[in-house]
């Protein structure tokens, strides 16, 4: 989901808090736009599920505000448990955005193109492990943000944000994320946000409980939620500014909990205006 602090970032609770209606974007934004919320027993994970969403008709409608055309994602894994017992999780990851990024999971969201921005296939751009600093055992997004800006400023490694970049944020087990006042595995389970309407970035939580795993493995229930961020980062980079529904949220945030497999990755249904349901 959408965070700011993602997209206000939107952490969800469980069960559930609907988004607040929002007409245009405030200062501080309720951080209930950014996030995927807690797995709860009304959002069961489904093998290709079709259903349609919630109950009052969801239409995600354009703000004017920037998309992600041609996504280059580079995936960040913070902290030590990355080399060593997360070593092949962190490898299906990077499997996962090779694969998703000219998948037919992009391919659909084509739909919701417009004038400046034209959604097509991405690619992966790189990956790092940083141990040092190492992460603390609570980290809030204000903490998130200095330590990825830092990255970008010191690191050679770390390209330079430009209007396709997304960073993707991996934390280890044990290590609590803060956003808008509210921690994950309590709240959400990962968000996405902008620094200044210019770096794009998504948290990634390890999903260490029940209520960020559902009925999924580890690297499913990360896939799934990693899918919802990337979907809502490329559809709404600055969080209620690009497509959103006022009473539901954003693409991604729609349809939770409710997966498919694309190849042998767990992907979450996306919400189409056009069919009406999700996909």
């Amino acid at each position: 989901m959408a965070t700011r602090t993602t997209a206000a970032k939107k952490p969800r609770t469980a069960p559930r808090a609907r988004p607040v209606a929002k007409a245009k974007r405030a200062t501080h934004e309720p951080d209930v736009i950014r996030i995927v919320p807690l797995h709860t027993v009304d959002e069961r994970p489904t093998a290709e599920a079709t259903a349609a969403g919630p109950a009052a008709a969801p239409h995600l409608t354009y703000r004017n505000g920037p998309l992600i055309a041609n996504v280059e994602v580079f995936t960040i894994f913070w902290g030590a448990a990355w080399n060593g017992p997360q070593s092949a999780l962190l490898t299906t990851v990077n499997q996962f955005f090779d694969f998703v990024l000219t998948s037919a999971l992009i391919d659909q969201l084509s739909e919701y193109n417009v004038t400046n921005y034209k959604i097509g296939h991405g690619k992966r751009t790189g990956t790092i492990t940083i141990t040092s600093p190492a992460p603390k055992h609570s980290e809030s997004d204000a903490a998130i943000q200095t330590f990825l800006q830092a990255q970008i400023a010191k690191n050679a490694a770390v390209p330079k944000p430009g209007p396709n970049t997304l960073y993707f944020i991996y934390a280890p087990p044990g290590v609590r994320i803060i956003q808008g006042g509210s921690a994950s595995c309590q709240a959400f389970c990962g968000y996405h946000n902008d620094i200044g309407g210019s770096i794009f970035y998504a948290v990634m939580p390890f999903p260490g409980c029940a209520g960020c795993r559902g009925n999924l493995s580890a690297a499913d229930a990360l896939t799934s939620t990693s899918s919802h961020e990337l979907c809502e980062a490329i559809t709404d980079a600055v969080p209620g500014q690009g497509w959103y529904d006022d009473a539901n949220g954003e693409i991604g945030d729609i349809c939770a909990w409710k997966t498919k497999t694309l190849s042998n990755f767990c992907v979450q249904l996306e919400w189409s205006n056009k069919a009406g349901q999700c996909l």
